[in-house]
């Protein structure tokens, strides 16, 4: 498949982005330090006979294992104390969501108590209401059941005396005999 020249600048973008983007990155001035100068760099003097040369060489190779030897307990030792930094911020985060986690229950039971109470209380209420509406009508009823008792007694008077003043009491004994005499049977 042949380039087509009608799109040259699609091909050349990404290329020339990369060369934008780097040269931005060459000319921006970044803070550099430099190392200390080597004490080994043209400490070396070609030694005269071959055994020297390789007495030096090996005291270079020992101190240079030595060096090694140093920087790596170093480095193991900055290690722990920042596994040991990292151990600290863990604990005291851990810590932290233990104790908030603790307020937070102890509110969440705070609230808790206080709807119990609450809803106790309105229970109580509501109680004392009912008991209060029941007694209301239950004396309701009694002062009916009363008044109705003490019609029915007036009435009953009534009938009574209505009924002795119907017979009059002359009358009373030959109304008795006569009821006596005309029994039917059954």
């Amino acid at each position: 498949m042949a380039l087509s020249s009608s799109r040259p600048h699609q091909l050349l973008r990404p290329l020339l982005r990369g060369f934008h983007a780097s040269a931005l990155a060459l000319a921006r001035p970044e803070p550099h330090e430099f190392s200390k100068p080597s004490g080994y760099l043209g400490s070396w003097e070609p030694a005269g006979e071959p055994r020297e040369a390789w007495a030096q060489l090996d005291r270079l190779r020992k101190g240079y294992a030595r060096d090694v030897r140093q920087l790596r307990r170093e480095y193991a030792y900055e290690v722990q104390l920042m596994e040991a930094e990292r151990q600290r911020k863990a604990e005291a985060r851990a810590e932290a969501a233990r104790v908030a986690n603790e307020e937070r229950k102890a509110a969440k039971a705070a609230a808790a108590q206080t709807r119990a109470a609450e809803r106790r209380a309105f229970e109580e209420d509501f109680r004392q209401a009912l008991m209060k509406e029941r007694a209301e009508k239950l004396e309701s009823w009694r002062n009916k059941e009363k008044l109705r008792e003490q019609k029915k007694a007036e009435q009953k008077e009534l009938l009574r005396k209505k009924s002795s003043v119907w017979l009059a009491e002359d009358k009373l004994e030959d109304q008795i005999l006569d009821a006596i005499k005309n029994t039917t049977p059954l």
